[in-house]
């Protein structure tokens, strides 16, 4: 590892705050009726989370809508104060997955070594269907967003890659 690595490994925050959001129109209705709903995937973030010693801001569910998106994720860094969002959900091909659509022209900037490294570890567990992933990771003024796919298997991958590293993209990306 390069000195400025080490550097900016510990100068960076040893705790920072994400926010969890889960994508899914059919939770989301059941969850409007005042049903009971499982977001195991939405759980498997906040376990992981936690355990990295990071601090869970809040957790969300939002539908598959473009406005309602995008209102939560910029509610939940410039309100609310989160250094990272993580999405769970609605990065698929089908018409109503609108996660990446949304996030995407938000960006600053792209960090599209994730999406490769995901996309290819994903095929060494699951084969071919890997591709069909549209995971996507970038910045929004000195924010990081992570948009992930709802598998709970694609969450615990996704997160294994970003905890690691965490603290010090938040160092970096308000530097």
């Amino acid at each position: 590892m390069s000195a400025a690595y080490e550097e900016h490994k510990r100068l960076a925050p040893k705790k920072v705050r994400v926010t969890i959001i889960t994508v899914s129109t059919s939770r989301y209705e059941k969850a409007s009726q005042g049903i009971a709903v499982d977001d195991l995937s939405g759980s498997k973030a906040l376990e992981m989370v936690k355990k990295s010693g990071h601090k869970v801001a809040s957790r969300k569910l939002v539908n598959d809508d473009k406005e309602m998106i995008r209102l939560e994720v910029l509610r939940s860094l410039f309100d609310e104060g989160a250094d990272v969002v993580i999405l769970t959900g609605g990065t698929g091909l089908a018409k109503r997955d609108v996660t990446i659509e949304s996030i995407m022209p938000l960006l600053d900037k792209e960090m599209g070594g994730f999406g490769e490294i995901f996309r290819a570890l994903s095929y060494q567990k699951i084969g071919s269907p890997a591709y069909l992933s549209m995971a996507l990771a970038g910045t929004l003024n000195g924010k990081i967003i992570f948009c992930l796919p709802g598998a709970p298997q694609a969450v615990e991958l996704a997160l294994n890659l970003i905890l690691p590293e965490l603290s010090h993209m938040v160092y970096i990306t308000k530097g």
